[in-house]
């Protein structure tokens, strides 16, 4: 009986130190200081774990606000917009659980606002040329809503702004895995008050706003496939990395997708000269011992073989587009570094 009556006052005791430290948080959340406010429930949150499920909400409800504010400050932004929305999810989760729904709907209206802002910081920082910070909101926005796949596409495209080519690989290669195409219906219809066109979920939810007489003007817009778009700048992110392998692999399927893709043949063409080139670097680097005379007479065969390889991209290109003078005096030039004269004397002829 007395371990059982101590464990009850341990218990009591935990508990009352527990609401103590949250009301404390909650206060100075209330007079504006939510970073000591988050201190002290980081502090706390070891104790909630053996809270009932309705203490636990009133717990991960105020953490989540607090998060929330910090971000709205432009305090770690983007990092604390996904801890605030990661401590909202646990408010649905032991609100489902206990059954008591005191703020599923704050959190899921903050939720909302949360990444309206995020989405809106987005636009404003691509807008501004702050490519990165755009990208990081954007994929912030899609990792705590992963339905709404537009935000992923955004985090790549500004990636390649950014020039940060790791991030857009990231991205693009998740486009590929959950195999997103982009490609679909959207239906349109204009808001009598704002005179702004709004986009609906479905035909029969914007029929009911037009029933209401909230909207007019109806209208409806395919959108096309992406896919060749994606995989043209994950294989070009590829590229600019020298993963000319990964490149390769990627201009490929392109072609695949299309096999009319002119842009796809003219970097296929361009990542073998580029291969080239590094052979053309390493045969410059050889000294004139026997070993590296006869490195350099292997070295040069292979250089020739990878420009010949070039070659048929090329042709390609020209028989899509026959006057691009840019493939043309590649093509040019790829004929002459092989002596290839009777070819470069026709080719030269067409110009």
């Amino acid at each position: 009986m007395k371990i059982i009556l101590l464990s009850i006052i341990l218990i009591n005791i935990c508990g009352y130190s527990q609401n103590a430290q949250i009301k404390e948080a909650q206060n100075l959340f209330e007079k504006g200081d939510s970073q000591a406010a988050l201190t002290i429930l980081n502090k706390t949150e070891y104790l909630i774990i053996n809270a009932p499920d309705e203490d636990k909400s009133d717990f991960y409800f105020l953490k989540g606000n607090v998060l929330k504010d910090l971000a709205i400050k432009n305090i770690d932004a983007a990092n604390n917009f996904t801890l605030a929305s990661q401590a909202y999810q646990d408010v649905f989760l032991f609100e489902n659980e206990s059954g008591k729904f005191k703020y599923t709907i704050k959190a899921n209206m903050a939720l909302k606002e949360m990444k309206s802002k995020l989405v809106n910081g987005a636009m404003a920082d691509f807008k501004a040329g702050n490519f990165k910070e755009s990208a990081a909101k954007s994929y912030e926005v899609y990792m705590f809503d992963k339905k709404d796949t537009l935000n992923l596409v955004n985090a790549a495209a500004s990636s390649i702004n950014a020039r940060d080519y790791d991030s857009a690989i990231k991205y693009y290669e998740r486009l590929k895995k959950i195999n997103y195409s982009g490609k679909g219906v959207l239906y349109f219809a204009t808001n009598k008050k704002t005179k702004e066109e709004d986009v609906f979920i479905s035909p029969k939810a914007r029929q009911s706003a037009i029933e209401q007489g909230l909207y007019e003007k109806p209208r409806t817009e395919s959108v096309p496939s992406k896919k060749i778009e994606i995989n043209n700048n994950l294989a070009y992110s590829y590229l600019e990395k020298k993963d000319f392998a990964n490149a390769e692999r990627v201009y490929n399927y392109v072609l695949e997708l299309n096999p009319n893709y002119i842009d796809a043949y003219i970097n296929l063409a361009y990542l073998k000269l580029q291969l080239k080139k590094s052979l053309v670097d390493e045969i410059a680097s050889l000294g004139t011992t026997p070993s590296e005379m006869q490195k350099y007479d292997k070295l040069n065969a292979q250089k020739d073989d990878i420009a010949r390889s070039a070659i048929p991209y090329l042709k390609k290109a020209l028989d899509i587009e026959p006057k691009n003078p840019d493939v043309t005096k590649t093509l040019l030039g790829v004929y002459r570094s092989l002596d290839m004269t009777n070819e470069y004397n026709t080719l030269k002829g067409t110009m």
